[in-house]
């Protein structure tokens, strides 16, 4: 059997006696201090294992620090384990730190790297961050207007959307330039349970086509048409395609964009010949008011980005074939202020 003999100090033993009648200190150092009284008391180990729960090696490791430090050695040695509750300090101290430049050369924090430099589990980091909302490895990208005129045409674009003249037409015209004719070398592997569509990693680019279009915005439609190039004679071809789609003399606003093409003196001559015709401009660097943009990324979506084209002709082909199906089923855009106290006056 172990041996059990420890010989205390009267200072000690009080020490240790005080220890174990506080109610305000740590369980786990009275329970420590209890054992070092029981074994001067001559206790076994088995006994002070009974009465303390403790096993026979956390005893004698404790009598071996004892014997070795005195009191000192019975101070704890654990650093403890990391928070796990989030509190209102700790949620403020990791906003403070999230703010802050990584000092690892890092563009954004992670919750790992964070939780590494707080000495926290990154889940409390996640968490706080849910509560904020914050979200540091998204970005997102803007575009600011430096149209001095900005609040005038942005009214304009948008009161045609909302009260159109009567009688008349409005339309959103613009063109989508280089769009390739993009043709796998690879076979292409249909999507199976469990398996997205799989696309060859190398291709032939056939060449490219511009393609015009123009979004009725009251009916949702789309005149459209595709062009070798995007010139300004093209888009004024273009206008006269839109113009014989509607009855003649009909008041048509057109809304378009800044490019220069849209600016020559063929427009200006063209305008000119139909007085029906009125352009209305969109601010600089800010072609989100063009209602077309919105069918332009549709189409991206479900004919180029992931369409394989033989030819330029075939491309051709299935832009036209699109547009031919979706004016069956075609609603106009609705739009709707996600914040109305952010208005334009």
């Amino acid at each position: 059997m172990p041996s059990t003999s420890l010989v205390l100090t009267n200072d000690q033993r009080s020490d240790l006696e005080a220890r174990v009648r506080s109610g305000r200190g740590r369980a786990d150092a009275a329970r420590r201090a209890r054992v070092i009284l029981l074994l001067a008391d001559g206790c076994s180990y088995a006994t002070i294992a009974t009465m303390t729960g403790c096993s026979s090696r956390t005893i004698a490791l404790w009598k071996q620090r004892f014997a070795k430090d005195g009191l000192a050695g019975l101070a704890a040695r654990h650093r403890g384990s990391k928070p796990t509750v989030l509190t209102p300090a700790l949620e403020a101290r990791i906003m403070a730190w999230t703010r802050r430049p990584p000092p690892h050369g890092a563009t954004h924090w992670s919750t790992r790297s964070l939780s590494r430099k707080l000495g926290v589990q990154h889940t409390i980091v996640a968490r706080a961050w849910q509560h904020a909302g914050l979200q540091p490895h998204r970005l997102e990208r803007y575009m600011r207007s430096t149209d001095p005129e900005f609040e005038t045409k942005a009214a304009d674009v948008i009161g045609l959307y909302l009260d159109p003249p009567q009688h008349a037409v409005v339309f959103c015209i613009d063109e989508k330039t280089a769009i390739q004719a993009l043709d796998r070398l690879d076979p292409v592997l249909p999507l199976s349970p469990g398996r997205a569509e799989r696309h060859g990693f190398e291709y032939y680019r056939h060449g490219t086509l511009s393609l015009y279009a123009a979004l009725n915005t009251q009916t949702g439609e789309v005149v459209g048409r595709t062009a070798a190039r995007h010139t300004s004679a093209e888009f004024v071809s273009f206008l006269q395609t839109v113009v014989e789609t509607q009855p003649r003399r009909r008041e048509m606003h057109i809304i378009v964009d800044n490019l220069s093409a849209h600016k020559t003196q063929q427009v200006r001559t063209f305008l000119v010949a139909h007085p029906s015709v009125h352009l209305h401009f969109t601010p600089t660097y800010s072609s989100w008011l063009n209602q077309v943009e919105l069918w332009f990324s549709k189409i991206e979506r479900d004919v180029t980005a992931r369409g394989i084209f033989t030819s330029v002709t075939d491309l051709r082909r299935k832009l036209m074939r699109y547009i031919k199906h979706y004016n069956k089923t075609a609603t106009p855009i609705r739009w709707s202020y996600a914040d109305p106290s952010r208005r334009i006056a």
